[in-house]
């Protein structure tokens, strides 16, 4: 590369340029930094560096594990909590049944009702 040819005279009326001062690099934290890994790579202790991307989806996944195995646990029920299900399942249908009834008994017109109360007194004097 060509110098330029200020360079070369002596003229004193010249302000000669400088090289710019890097003000990271004179900082004290840059470079203690630098040297830590300098020392670091030497040793062989190359900080891990993922990608933001592959941190994310590795925090997804812990977190998708976690939800299945709360699920999962949810999921599993004790003998007692199934028998408890099978009782309140009857005692549904049974509900339902006894309501079917009370309507269909006031649905009936009156000479069943008549009749049904007959067949009652028969088998209470009998």
């Amino acid at each position: 590369m060509a110098e330029p040819d200020y360079i070369e005279d002596d003229n004193p009326e010249l302000i000669r340029p400088q090289k710019l001062i890097n003000p990271v690099k004179t900082s004290r934290n840059h470079q203690d930094l630098h040297r830590e890994l300098l020392m670091n790579q030497k040793r062989g202790l190359a900080p891990q560096n993922k990608p933001e991307l592959q941190k994310v989806m590795e925090k997804r996944k812990r977190d998708q594990v976690i939800k299945q195995k709360e699920e999962e646990a949810q999921k599993k029920k004790s003998d007692l909590e199934i028998e408890l299900l099978k009782r309140q399942q009857k005692l549904e249908q049974l509900e339902l049944e006894k309501q079917k009834l009370q309507e269909e008994q006031e649905n009936a017109p009156e000479f069943v009702k008549v009749k049904g109360n007959l067949r009652r007194t028969g088998q209470e004097v009998a």
